[in-house]
């Protein structure tokens, strides 16, 4: 086919992506995958500590992407899928490798329940993240639905970082193992609330006494950061089914009055 000289050269419009956000994405995805690959080979701390590393890359690149108005739906696919691998992947399998592996010990069907404890968790993870998407713009964005994935990625690998720094090892802990593992798997697809702290605004004023705080928790944590981090996001992921508990009790107090 001629072309036709008397048509003007339209600007051909080139697909991309935005490389500033998506680099964090890459670099929590590389985390969460070093993480693995650390657990296999049996460095457990180095294994938490890149999935940590994972959290902030993580929480940075939304905020970058924010900062530089370059939020398209492919940053917003691409962090889901490097969230279950950090988040989700990572997660369950340093669990399985550092404690539930051992309950192959106790018999063949304790094996099986050891993997599939670990695949439960990662199937909840799964489910967290596309409910998680499918849910934007449609709930109060104060509050999360279910425990959000890299909080429950904390519990997971903050428990064992905790321990191995005491030395104890994960074959002493089967069944507590086991146990956290699906409960944690289960808040995340729960119905349980969650504060979610995007309405906190660092720009408006606080009480003195909020600094001091946090000054106080970056110097606990960097004296012992197992044991902090480990603590602080136990409790957040207890404050969830707390708050709810807290709820149902008052609105059965107030039935009572009522009556």
């Amino acid at each position: 086919m001629e072309e036709n000289p008397d048509l003007p050269d339209l600007p051909v419009r080139r697909r991309g992506i935005y490389l500033l956000p998506n680099l964090f994405t890459t670099g929590a995805l590389f985390a969460g995958f070093y993480a693995i690959v650390a657990a296999m080979q049996g460095n457990f701390e180095t294994a938490a500590i890149a999935v940590f590393i994972a959290m902030i890359l993580d929480g940075l690149d939304g905020r970058v992407a924010r900062m530089t108005n370059t939020q398209t739906s492919f940053g917003a696919e691409y962090d889901s899928l490097s969230d279950l691998v950090s988040f989700g992947l990572a997660p369950g399998l340093i669990m399985y490798q550092w404690s539930l592996v051992h309950l192959r010990d106790m018999g063949a069907a304790w094996g099986k329940a050891g993997w599939l404890a670990a695949f439960i968790y990662v199937a909840c993870a799964a489910l967290r993240l596309a409910r998680f998407n499918t849910q934007i713009g449609k709930v109060d964005k104060r509050f999360f639905i279910g425990l959000p994935s890299p909080a429950a990625a904390a519990v997971m690998v903050g428990c064992v970082w905790v321990f191995h720094d005491l030395a104890i090892v994960g074959r002493n802990l089967q069944l507590p193992s086991l146990l956290l593992t699906l409960s944690i798997g289960l808040l995340m697809v729960s119905n349980v609330s969650y504060y979610s702290f995007k309405d906190f605004d660092l720009r408006r004023r606080v009480p003195f006494i909020m600094l001091l705080g946090i000054v106080l928790v970056i110097v606990l944590t960097t004296i012992d950061p197992p044991k902090v981090l480990f603590t602080f996001f136990m409790v957040y992921a207890l404050s969830g089914p707390t708050y709810w508990l807290l709820r149902r009790y008052r609105r059965r107090q107030r039935r009572r009055q009522e009556g």
